[in-house]
């Protein structure tokens, strides 16, 4: 499904900065777009950046329960740095907060959680109710060899007492080895 994605520009709360750049909603099936300015509110504006698709895979239906199961569904929308006349490119939008996580831990690219529209809530809902299947635990079996009836190798063979295997060599009591 096409996505366009919302930018908010805000003037900039340090001198290093000048803006401040965050994506704030998504549009499902909007057209193609290249930083239309939506609107403007004295220094603040919005703007339609880009149109990218959001694709959903059979393997991701896990994430997206978990996306779905949060009190507002999100989308996240990652963010690249570009070299040219805007400052960042939309790089992807994704369902799956596994795969945002992994843009989040390079700090290379800004990732940003955006409320799920209804419509589209439905969609990844209907896409995850047909292709999420449960995986059934499985307890792990000791294995034989672990099932040493015998304790061998446990204490210091130089210690005569067997009541206290694992006390050290030169703390030995005196008295009869």
């Amino acid at each position: 499904m096409a996505l366009g994605v919302v930018i908010r520009r805000l003037p900039g709360v340090t001198r290093w900065a000048k803006w401040s750049w965050k994506p704030v909603a998504v549009l499902p099936g909007a057209g193609a777009a290249d930083w239309t300015l939506l609107r403007e509110d004295g220094e603040a504006a919005e703007f339609h950046a880009a149109t990218v698709p959001l694709t959903l895979y059979r393997g991701e239906a896990e994430a997206y329960k978990i996306a779905l199961s949060e009190p507002a569904p999100c989308v996240y929308v990652v963010l690249r740095e570009a070299s040219g006349a805007w400052p960042y490119a939309v790089h992807l939008v994704t369902a799956s907060p596994h795969e945002a996580q992994l843009f989040a831990e390079s700090g290379e690219e800004i990732v940003e959680k955006v409320a799920m529209p209804a419509g589209l809530a439905a969609w990844v809902q209907s896409f995850t109710d047909a292709h999420y299947v449960e995986e059934q635990f499985v307890k792990r079996k000791r294995r034989k060899h672990m099932d040493a009836k015998q304790q061998d190798g446990i204490g210091d063979p130089r210690i005569a007492q067997p009541t206290d295997v694992y006390r050290a060599p030169g703390a030995r009591k005196a008295g009869p080895p």
